[in-house]
């Protein structure tokens, strides 16, 4: 009899669990088990020692990007594949730096999280189409600023993020309107692939941490 794969799924959102454990019922040789935080999926790690973990970046308590090297403490042997919405290569090199070893996006085919357990189970990496190739054209400028493709005005509101201000206070520093303010924020949102205001601010605070 083949030996069941245990497989944990760390992601707050209902919908997204259960399409995804749609997905993985397809395999009889996993055992999937779910989560809906970070805390509930280093518990889940530690009692149910998975083989693989599909961890999404995005949890209400603790971010994904947090958690991998807590994760991978608890349970050395595990492979964790990320299961996000984002694309951009700084979350990718983040994922991996701390120890990830598959990136799968939301946009992707539902089989691609199959073939990316598969990758990871036989040591290797696994990185989907779109993730590899905005990877792959990061690497060509290794030294590029993230900020870039902004104006001014939106690399002084990241900076004031960073810093910890909140809207009122990055208008009133700025010496522009909130709603300004706010629409800046949407701006530099869709400028750098990054899809809510809490993953903005922990983009910006960690990109202070870097300067």
């Amino acid at each position: 009899m083949t030996e069941r794969i245990r497989i944990l799924l760390i992601e707050d959102h209902p919908i997204v669990r259960d399409g995804c454990l749609r997905i993985l019922a397809r395999r009889a040789d996993f055992d999937a088990i779910e989560a809906s935080s970070a805390t509930a999926g280093l518990a889940a790690n530690r009692s149910f020692s998975p083989d693989v973990i599909i961890l999404d970046l995005e949890l209400p308590d603790v971010g994904g990007l947090e958690v991998i090297e807590e994760l991978l403490r608890d349970n050395p042997t595990t492979r964790i594949v990320i299961f996000s919405m984002y694309e951009a290569a700084t979350f990718v090199t983040r994922a991996l730096e701390r120890g990830a070893r598959g990136y799968v996006t939301k946009n992707d085919d539902p089989n691609t999280i199959l073939h990316a357990i598969d990758k990871v189970l036989s040591g290797a990496v696994f990185l989907c189409q779109s993730v590899a190739q905005n990877l792959a054209l990061a690497n060509l400028e290794p030294v590029a600023d993230p900020l870039q493709h902004l104006s001014e005005r939106e690399r002084q509101v990241v900076t004031l993020l960073g810093e910890g201000k909140n809207l009122t206070e990055i208008a009133a520093a700025l010496a522009i309107g909130y709603k300004t303010a706010a629409n800046i924020v949407s701006a530099v949102k869709q400028k750098l692939g990054i899809g809510t205001s809490p993953a903005l601010i922990k983009f910006a605070v960690e990109l202070k941490g870097k300067r």
